[in-house]
């Protein structure tokens, strides 16, 4: 489907969108954190008791999208964090937001992290798989295809100061799918997931 056929919005801000940027500015912040950013798959652990890691800190917000991030990025930039974790675009594909755009959001996150905080170190991860077996999120399903072309143009985007996190095969079974002893609702982790994704970031050293 081309973009003409399909309604999508930009503007689109899940509705704890505003409380929840303002509690963030009020936080203190310091050049040791670890910063995860991304939707709801971010928002749904406790980074810092997950990763025994004190300067890991949160900044997932259910619901988001690539524009919602690009619209409270300053914020992360402003404190120059050690690391910055990116996890963002299951949300756009979702609302049909076109593949060309979120990858245009995405390049425009590491511009920007690049150019106004130069020691930060960024990582970027594949989008995970969806398992549609759950009925639960039947707009995010069905848009494989989708994920896959994100994925395959994220993975391009290693360079300095990028690392590439491929967590897309990390949590997919033999079908293809968001493996489901890990999810609750084929979208969204349990503590099982983050658990694996945990192991996986230690393993690779990508918090040293």
């Amino acid at each position: 489907l081309n973009a003409q056929t399909v309604k999508w919005d930009s503007t689109y801000r899940p509705a704890k969108y505003v409380e929840l940027v303002q509690k963030f500015k009020a936080e203190p912040t310091s050049k040791n954190d670890v910063v995860f950013l991304g939707n709801s798959i971010t928002a749904g652990t406790d980074w810092a008791k997950l990763l025994n890691l004190p300067q890991a800190k949160n900044r997932g917000i259910s619901g988001d999208i690539t524009f919602g991030v690009l619209d409270r990025l300053q914020d992360v930039i402003d404190g120059k964090p050690k690391k910055i974790f990116i996890l963002i675009g299951i949300n756009d594909i979702s609302r049909n937001i076109p593949d060309s755009l979120i990858l245009r959001n995405h390049k425009l996150m590491i511009d920007r992290i690049r150019k106004g905080s130069k020691k930060t170190q960024i990582y970027f991860n594949t989008l995970l798989p969806v398992n549609a077996s759950f009925e639960k999120f039947k707009n995010h399903y069905g848009k494989d295809d989708h994920i896959l072309f994100i994925n395959d143009e994220i993975r391009k985007l290693a360079a300095k100061n990028v690392t590439i996190i491929d967590l897309y095969p990390v949590f997919l079974d033999k079908e293809n799918h968001l493996r489901a002893e890990l999810t609750k609702d084929g979208l969204h982790l349990i503590p099982a997931g983050y658990q694996v994704w945990a192991e996986f970031l230690t393993a690779k050293g990508y918090l040293k």
